[in-house]
């Protein structure tokens, strides 16, 4: 029976399809005789079941919860999953730098953020005609201050102030005779220590005019220059003239802007000044390394205070040329002789000189030290070339790696000399074509050196032309008054400071 028993278990195995049997281990109870004898009447024999070696070799590649690292490093280095994970990580590797390329590519290509100059108009101000303070016959910076509301109410962003530096007053005091000093017409140093906290407690800014290109004869440089004092002796251009019966020679054929010959004979130095506009205004020579760190001084000074720009006045005129020939004539038939006013010579080796721009680009790099701080970007304008010369105004602009003025002022508006739309576009279209790639333009309807609008073209396109200056993209500038349609005084004993309006009451 037990034999029976142990025949039928191969048997079974062998439907089962299981692994290979060697046959039945016998009880060591069994009797060895009896054993041999059964061997002898009957061996059982090998029984091989019909097994598929593939499907068991599944069965044990099969992941399952919990193997061990054997098991699923033998899993794991299959080439069907290699292969997976090797695509799946490069696909992740192009994800990401699709991504880092997306977000430079939308940084670059997006409109920036309106800084604080590009986000409202900004407000012109010569103080001597503003708002007297205390009666005694002169706008004052006390006066600007008083007025803070109404500009706050126009919702303007920034108020320019014209020069305000202690001076003789010449030229709408542009001949500074102290750059670290207030007039006393317009108040002290204090006075402007308040306005600018007025101003800034009202979440407005302030920027203020420099006209680094000359002093007025009575600075302290001219006078030490005049004596040939130390490092002061090369300050300003000097050049041997000649001088008789009152009569001078002058060098060349050099012209002031206001007329007449650019050199003036000074009796002490017994040489020629050079001077671009009145004989009250030295050059200073630009030349100079002496005078150039003399400038940035004067902008830290000022930015030290806490203004938040300036607007460079005259910076065309900065350098001349060395060689000092003669300009040449616009009509090459005029008698030499005659020649008196500026626009009767091209103006080749006094303006827009190699190296002009070099000045300007050191001056944008002084006031970046002072706009490290979020928020407090220090703006900076400059005036540019005559309107038939765009080309070169848009120089001022700088290079797309080389940042210069954040624009030079726009007065084309101004200049129009008849008024038509096609004139208007033409003007608009001008600067818009000609600005480089990226930057800001900018508009202005109204300016000190100039007659006002109701004056300029008539009461009945005020409100027209402060619509156009509103309108247009870029920031508007306008000079005050122009909001409420003030019109020129009209008075043979008024200065020329005091012609365009009355102060504003």
């Amino acid at each position: 029976r037990v034999m029976e028993e142990a025949k039928s278990i191969p048997m079974e195995l062998g439907e089962k399809r299981g692994v290979e049997n060697n046959g039945f281990v016998q009880n060591e109870a069994f009797d060895d005789k009896e054993t041999d004898s059964i061997s002898q009447e009957e061996t059982p024999k090998t029984c091989v079941i019909d097994a598929d070696p593939v499907a068991a070799e599944e069965l044990v590649l099969k992941p399952y919860a919990g193997m061990p690292k054997e098991v699923l490093l033998k899993f794991s280095s299959q080439a069907r999953y290699r292969v997976t994970r090797e695509i799946l990580f490069w696909l992740m590797i192009i994800a990401a730098v699709a991504l880092v390329c997306a977000t430079i590519a939308i940084i670059a290509l997006s409109p920036k953020c309106l800084d604080w100059w590009q986000a409202g108009p900004i407000y012109q101000i010569y103080p001597r005609s503003f708002k007297d303070s205390n009666m005694d016959g002169n706008g004052d910076l006390k006066g600007i201050q008083e007025k803070l509301d109404h500009i706050t109410y126009l919702n303007v962003k920034t108020i320019w102030i014209t020069s305000f530096y202690k001076s003789p007053l010449k030229d709408l005091g542009y001949g500074a005779e102290d750059f670290y000093d207030v007039d006393p017409m317009f108040g002290s140093m204090s006075d402007f220590e308040n306005l600018l906290a007025a101003i800034h407690d009202r979440g407005l800014k302030v920027i203020m005019d420099l006209i680094p290109n000359h002093t007025s004869d009575k600075h302290q440089w001219f006078q030490l220059s005049r004596n040939r004092t130390g490092k002061y002796t090369d300050y300003y251009i000097w050049q041997d003239c000649g001088q008789a019966a009152g009569l001078v020679t002058p060098p060349n054929n050099w012209v002031s802007v206001f007329g007449n010959s650019s050199w003036h004979f000074d009796p002490v130095r017994k040489q020629c000044y050079f001077h671009q506009f009145g004989k009250e205004q030295p050059d200073l020579n630009f030349r100079s390394l002496a005078v150039q760190q003399e400038m940035h001084d004067i902008l830290k000074f000022w930015l030290g205070k806490g203004i938040d720009g300036f607007s460079f006045s005259a910076v065309k005129f900065l350098l001349e040329a060395t060689h000092l020939r003669n300009e040449p004539q616009v009509n090459q038939s005029q008698n030499p002789g005659s020649i008196t006013a500026y626009s009767q010579l091209y103006h080749d080796y006094t303006t827009t000189q190699v190296g002009l721009h070099d000045i300007i680009r050191s001056f944008r790099q002084t006031m970046n030290q002072f706009s490290s701080e979020p928020g407090r970007y220090r703006f900076m304008g400059s005036d540019g070339d005559e309107q038939e010369d765009i080309e070169t105004t848009m120089m001022y602009y700088g290079t797309t790696f080389t940042q210069e003025a954040d624009f030079p002022f726009n007065f084309n508006l101004i200049s129009l000399k008849n008024l038509s739309g096609n004139s208007v576009f033409e003007a608009v279209d001008s600067w818009m074509t000609n600005m480089p790639g990226g930057k800001w333009p900018n508009w202005a309807v109204g300016s000190p050196n100039a007659a006002r609008i109701s004056s300029r073209v008539g009461k009945e396109y005020i409100n027209v032309i402060n619509m156009l200056l509103l309108t247009l993209p870029g920031t508007p500038i306008t000079y005050y008054g122009e909001e409420i349609g003030m019109e020129n005084m009209a008075s043979e004993n008024v200065s020329r400071e005091l012609l365009n309006s009355d102060p504003l009451v």
